[in-house]
């Protein structure tokens, strides 16, 4: 198959589906860039085996898909089936869920001896050394924790969660609110009565010095923060 056309796949009831797509427009179909079905489909037909050119009977449409609109069904095949990459788009992908995972573990672990956060770049170059393979469909969590596991033997790494109180004064309250809640989950927290705001966050303990920075940078300086637990 040129990759010009790609085949998406879906199987179902022992019987396999498939579709010749146009790759990129898959994938965005997939990921809810585009809408227009009919402009991914190099035809509406549906195949037991796209490479032969055999076409799957309706009765093994209705079955599976009660359905025997090809464009109901291949917006089914697209969206919970198997797209064909091409090397282009697996290489895309595989570099930014490496991304994803470096960023992860960056926020996620701390070195235990200091308990600061490792560079990306100290993580990425570790990263080469166990020649993990990344799988741009498996999750960001699950590979960042199989990684985590191998790099420990040349990279001391350690993953907890921190308690952090955080006191905004009353003239920055408002703002820093929505920046500080999306580092962790707030365990507690109190308006004051001289409009201040108090809080306690549950966080990564990576994420604490990037917390500490966007504290600082939308109080002007005046907010205060420590670890509590």
């Amino acid at each position: 198959m040129s990759e010009k056309f790609t085949i998406a796949r879906y199987s179902k009831d022992n019987n396999h589906f498939e579709i010749l797509v146009k790759p990129q427009k898959a994938l965005d179909y997939r990921n809810g860039k585009i809408s227009g079905i009919t402009d991914v489909l190099a035809a509406e037909t549906i195949y037991s085996d796209a490479n032969k050119g055999t076409r799957i009977a309706d009765e093994d449409l209705k079955k599976a898909f009660d359905t025997t609109d090809p464009l109901k069904i291949a917006d089914i095949i697209i969206k919970k089936g198997q797209l064909q990459l091409t090397t282009e788009q697996r290489r895309k992908m595989v570099e930014d869920k490496r991304r994803q995972v470096i960023d992860y573990i960056s926020r996620q672990a701390v070195d235990p001896k200091t308990n600061l956060p490792h560079p990306p770049m100290r993580i990425e170059n570790a990263m080469e050394q166990i020649r993990y393979p990344i799988d741009p469909y498996k999750s960001i969590e699950e590979q960042a924790r199989e990684i985590v596991k191998l790099l420990r033997p040349i990279l001391p790494l350690k993953v907890e969660q921190i308690s952090v109180g955080a006191h905004v004064p009353a003239q920055y309250a408002q703002r820093a609110y929505g920046a500080l809640k999306t580092f962790g989950t707030i365990k507690r927290e109190e308006w004051r009565s001289d409009g201040s705001w108090f809080g306690v966050l549950e966080m990564p303990a990576g994420s604490y010095a990037s917390f500490l920075n966007k504290l600082g940078e939308v109080t002007k300086g005046n907010g205060e923060a420590k670890i509590i637990k």
